[in-house]
């Protein structure tokens, strides 16, 4: 999906991976999901370097989707712990957890793509 650099990017996002994990029946995703999916394209919007971003959403293996966002910027992403007040900052923490680390950045020629990787998780024996 093509979207601009623009506010309603993340919603417009958030759409688009909520109907394809639909669409695959892997809808207990969905909840992290959207949240990966808004960090990931609001830190992309950010950049404001380009006229479109792209975000992909990919099935890895029958329980693992991998949510994409390529961007114009050359500029990495960098986990940073937050302070208790700070008020930004906490998105790519909160990446950080719901994939369990299985995120990363490849630089491209013109830009990047940042990914996440979620899996259904597995039920726990009695």
């Amino acid at each position: 999906m093509l979207l601009p650099y623009a506010p309603e990017s993340p919603g417009r996002a958030r759409q688009f991976v909520t109907r394809v994990l639909t669409e695959w029946g892997l809808g207990p995703l969905v909840d992290a999901a959207k949240v990966i999916t808004s960090e990931l394209v609001t830190n992309a919007a950010r950049t404001g370097c380009r006229r479109q971003m792209m975000v992909t959403v990919r099935l890895i293996s029958r329980t693992t989707v991998r949510i994409s966002v390529y961007d114009g910027s050359r500029a990495l992403p960098v986990l940073i712990e937050a302070s208790r007040d700070e008020e930004c900052h906490r998105g790519l923490a909160l990446v950080h957890h719901l994939t369990h680390g299985c995120w990363g950045v490849t630089p491209l020629p013109l830009g990047k793509v940042v990914h996440a990787d979620l899996t259904v998780a597995k039920p726990t024996a009695r």
